[in-house]
C-alpha cells in the first residue's frame, strides 16, 4: 500500500487559517502601566529642578507616564507577529526615544540627549535582539 507524506504546516494552527487568539493576563497591562508610571514620575522629578511642586509638571509626568504606557503595551500586543530583527528595532527605538526625552529634560544640550538615547536604544537593541533570536520557536 502507497501512502503519502503529510507535509508540515508551519506557523498554522491545525485544521485552521488562523492562529488562536492569545490569553490577556493581569501582567500585559500591569507591566506597562507600571514602566509608564514610573517613568511619568521621574520625568516629573526632573523637571521640578528643585523647586516647588506646580501643575505644569504634573501634567507633564501625567501624559508622558499615559504615552509610554499605551506604546509599550501596543508593542507588546503586536510583538509576536514581528520578526526578530523587526522586534529589536522597535523596543530599541523606543527605548532610545524615552532616555532621549528624559536627557533632554535635564537641560542638556539636544546633541547629547540624542547620542546618550541612540547609545541606550543601540544596547537596548542588540541585547532584544539576541534574546528574541536565540528564543525563537520554529
Amino acid at each position: 500500500m502507497a501512502t503519502h507524506a503529510a507535509m508540515p504546516t508551519r506557523g498554522r494552527a491545525r485544521g485552521r487559517g488562523r492562529r488562536p487568539a492569545r490569553r490577556r493576563t493581569m501582567l500585559s497591562w500591569a507591566i506597562p502601566a507600571v514602566l509608564g508610571a514610573a517613568y511619568g514620575l521621574y520625568a516629573s522629578f526632573i523637571l521640578r529642578n528643585n523647586g516647588a511642586s506646580g501643575g505644569r509638571q504634573f501634567w507633564y509626568g501625567l501624559i508622558t507616564a499615559v504615552v509610554l504606557a499605551v506604546l509599550c503595551y501596543a508593542l507588546a500586543r503586536i510583538q509576536h507577529g514581528l520578526i526578530p530583527l523587526v522586534r529589536g528595532v522597535a523596543y530599541g527605538a523606543l527605548t532610545a526615544a524615552s532616555i532621549g526625552l528624559l536627557v533632554g529634560l535635564t537641560g542638556s544640550s539636544v546633541l547629547r540627549s540624542s547620542a546618550l538615547g541612540l547609545a541606550v536604544g543601540l544596547g537596548m537593541f542588540v541585547t532584544a535582539f539576541y534574546l528574541f533570536y536565540t528564543h525563537e520557536k520554529t
